[in-house]
C-alpha cells in the first residue's frame, strides 16, 4: 500500500516539477522506484564481474534496495555513494532489476546542513501535529535524487582507488601515485601517463610509485597561460588471476600537474602569484532545481568564461562532478567547499556533528583528490565561530582534512567578527563574508571605503594571513533603475561593487588575494519578507540574462588578467569572449 505515486524525472529536484504545493514545501519520506533489465552477459559469470549500483547524490539520507533486498543506506547530499549489488541480480537472469530508494530531506542539528524541526503547538493557530523545518542557511532546500545513476561493472579483482600528487620544476615533474586494488592480494598494476597526443611520456608498475616527466606541459588557471587546463591521462592497467581465468581491469585518470602555495601574502600556483577574480555560484535553476542539467552546465561555464572569471567557491556544498570535471578541462580554478553551510547552534558543535562532518570531508577528499582545480578545501560557511566549541571543532576539522590531504590547503569562510573568530587560527587562508551598505548601515555606500579598509587591516594585522573577500554584493531586481542609486536597483547594485572594487585595487598590493562576487546568478530561497522570489544578488538572472552589474564585473576581470598575465596573447586569443 502507498500513498499517490506520480512521475517524477531523474535527476531533478521534485519540489517544482508538479503544480502542487504540498510537494514544494514537503519534508519527510518519499520514495522512488525504477526496474531495468540487466545485460545477460553482466548476470552469467558470477565469479568474475562485479555489478554496481551508483548514485550521484541523493538529498539527503538515502535508504536502497534492489529487488526488495537492502542494498546501502548513505548520509548527506551532493556526494557519491555505490553498492555491489552482484549477489542480488545474479542469481535471476532475465527477470527485471526492481532498484527503490526511499529519500528523507528532514535536516536535524546534527545533519549537514544542520536544521531543527519546530512543532506549532498553539491549537489556536495551527492545525494539529503542525511542523516546520527551520534552517539557517539562505538557499531552497532542494531534494531528490539530484545527479546521474548509474549501473556499472568491475572485474570482481577491480582497481578501487587511485591517489596522485604532482611536483614540479621548470624542466622535469615527478607524478606521485598510489593505487589500490579490493577482491585480491594476487594481482600485477602497470601505469603508462600520456600526454594531449597520446604519446607516452612515462611508464611504472606496482601499487605505488614515481613518474618523471620532462619538460612537463604544467596545468594553468584560464588567462593565465594560452593553454589552461592541460591535463595527462594515466592509464592504470590490472592484472589478475581468479579460478584459472585472466582478469583486466583498466582505469584512465585525468592528471594536471601543478603545485599550490600559500605565503603570508600570496597565493601561488605553479609558483606564480594567483590572484581570484571569480564567483560563487550555486547549483539551482528554474524547475530542475538542484537537478543536474547539461545545458545550463555549459552556459555557465561559457558567461564564467566571458567574465573573465578564473574561479569559484562552490557555495555551499560540493558540485557534479561533471561540473568539477569542465573546471579541470578549461583551468577554472575551485575551492571546494563541503556543505557545512548553516552551522549555528551549540547543539552542532558537539561530537555527533562532528564525526559527521569528519566523514562527510572523507567522502569529499576521496571524490575530488585528484583535480588539478580544486586548489584549496573550505569546510564550512559563516559558522558561528565565535562560540567557544568551535575552537575544538575547527582545530579537530582542519587538522582531519589536512591529514586526509597534505597537498592542499584549507579554509572556512567566516563572518564572525576578526577578534572572536575561535577557527581562524587553525586555516590557511582567510575567507572573510561581508555586506557593508547592505546588511550593515543600508543604503549608506559612502561607509564602505572605511569599513571594508578595517576589516581587511584588522584581519591582517592579527593572523597575518592572506585574505579572499569571499562574498560581498547586492540585491538587485533586473530593470529596476534608480539615479541616485538606491537599495535594490541594478545602479545600486553596480555602485556598491565600484566601492568594495576600489579597496580591492589597494589592498591586492599588499596580502588581498581574491574576490568572489556573491552571486553569480539569482537563486531560489525560502519565502521570507525580504526575498523576493529568491535571492536577487546574481550579476545574472536565474535565467542566465545580464544585469549591469555583469558588464562592469567583465570590464574588472579582463583588465586584471591582462595586468596580471605576462602573456599578452592569451587575451587576444580570447576574442570569441570580447
Amino acid at each position: 500500500q502507498t500513498g499517490p505515486v506520480i512521475d517524477m524525472p531523474v535527476p531533478a529536484s521534485f519540489n517544482d516539477i508538479t503544480q502542487d504545493p504540498n510537494l514544494e514545501n514537503y519534508i519527510g519520506w518519499v520514495w522512488y522506484e525504477k526496474e531495468v533489465l540487466l545485460p545477460l552477459r553482466w548476470l552469467q559469470d558470477n565469479f568474475s564481474t562485479r555489478v554496481v549500483l551508483r548514485f550521484g547524490s541523493a538529498h539527503y539520507y538515502s535508504i536502497v534496495w534492489v529487488n526488495g533486498v537492502q542494498v546501502v543506506e548513505h548520509e548527506g547530499g551532493h556526494l557519491p555513494f555505490e553498492a555491489d549489488i552482484s549477489s542480488i541480480v545474479q542469481g535471476s537472469p532475465g527477470v527485471p532489476c526492481r532498484i527503490t530508494v526511499a529519500l528523507n530531506n528532514t535536516l536535524t542539528p546534527h545533519t549537514l546542513p544542520p536544521g531543527s524541526i519546530q512543532y506549532m503547538d498553539d491549537k489556536t493557530r495551527y492545525p494539529k501535529n503542525y511542523f516546520v523545518q527551520n534552517i539557517r542557511f539562505d538557499f531552497f532546500n532542494y531534494a531528490g535524487i539530484h545527479r546521474p545513476v548509474v549501473l556499472y561493472t568491475t572485474p570482481s579483482v577491480y582497481i578501487d582507488d587511485i591517489t596522485v600528487t604532482t611536483a614540479s620544476s621548470e624542466s622535469v615533474a615527478m607524478v606521485q601515485y598510489q593505487v589500490s586494488v579490493v577482491g585480491s592480494t594476487l594481482y600485477s598494476l602497470s601505469l603508462s601517463l600520456r600526454d594531449q597526443e597520446g604519446k607516452v611520456v612515462a611508464t611504472g608498475d606496482g601499487a605505488a610509485g614515481e613518474l618523471k616527466v620532462l619538460n612537463p606541459n604544467l596545468w594553468w588557471p584560464y588567462l593565465m597561460h594560452e593553454n589552461p587546463g592541460y591535463r595527462y591521462s594515466l592509464e592504470v592497467k590490472m592484472q589478475a588471476q581468479v579460478n584459472g581465468a585472466l582478469l583486466e581491469d583498466l582505469y584512465t585518470l585525468p592528471v594536471g600537474i601543478r603545485t599550490v602555495h600559500v605565503t603570508s601574502t600570496q597565493f601561488l600556483i605553479n609558483g606564480r602569484p594567483f590572484y581570484f577574480h571569480g564567483v560563487n555560484k550555486h547549483e539551482d535553476a528554474d524547475i530542475r532545481g538542484k537537478g543536474l542539467d547539461w545545458p545550463l552546465v555549459m552556459k555557465d561555464f561559457n558567461l564564467l568564461r566571458w567574465l573573465g572569471a578564473n574561479s569559484f567557491r562552490t557555495s555551499h556544498y560540493p558540485y557534479a562532478e561533471e561540473i568539477m570535471d569542465l573546471c579541470d578541462a578549461y583551468g577554472i580554478v575551485v575551492i571546494d567547499e563541503c556543505p557545512g553551510v548553516g552551522i549555528k547552534m551549540v547543539e552542532s558543535f558537539g561530537n555527533k556533528s562532528l564525526q559527521h562532518h569528519l566523514d562527510v570531508m572523507e567522502e569529499l577528499i576521496r571524490r575530488d583528490k585528484n583535480r588539478p582545480s580544486v586548489v584549496m578545501w573550505s569546510v564550512a560557511n559563516e559558522p558561528a565561530s565565535e562560540l567557544p566549541p568551535a575552537a575544538h571543532y575547527f582545530k579537530t576539522l582542519i587538522a582531519h582534512t589536512k591529514a586526509l590531504d597534505p597537498s592542499r590547503p584549507v579554509t572556512f569562510v567566516t563572518d564572525a567578527n576578526y577578534a572572536l573568530d575561535h577557527g581562524a587560527p587553525y586555516v590557511d587562508v582567510i575567507c572573510v563574508n561581508s555586506y557593508f551598505s547592505w546588511y550593515h548601515d543600508p543604503g549608506h555606500l559612502e561607509v564602505i571605503p572605511l569599513q571594508l579598509t578595517t576589516q581587511f587591516e584588522s584581519w591582517y594585522k592579527t593572523y597575518q594571513k592572506p585574505i579572499i573577500q569571499s562574498e560581498y554584493g547586492a540585491d538587485s531586481v533586473p530593470g529596476l533603475h534608480s539615479d541616485p542609486p538606491l537599495m535594490f536597483s541594478e545602479e545600486y547594485q553596480k555602485a556598491l561593487l565600484s566601492e568594495y572594487h576600489s579597496v580591492f585595487d589597494k589592498k591586492r598590493k599588499e596580502y588581498v588575494i581574491g574576490e568572489l562576487i556573491w552571486n553569480f546568478a539569482d537563486f531560489m530561497t525560502n519565502q521570507g519578507t525580504t526575498r523576493v522570489l529568491g535571492n536577487k544578488k546574481g550579476i545574472f538572472t536565474r535565467q542566465r540574462q545580464p544585469k549591469s552589474a555583469a558588464f562592469v564585473l567583465r570590464e574588472r576581470y579582463w583588465k586584471i588578467a591582462n595586468e596580471s598575465s605576462c602573456l599578452t596573447p592569451i587575451i587576444k586569443s580570447h576574442n570569441l569572449f570580447l
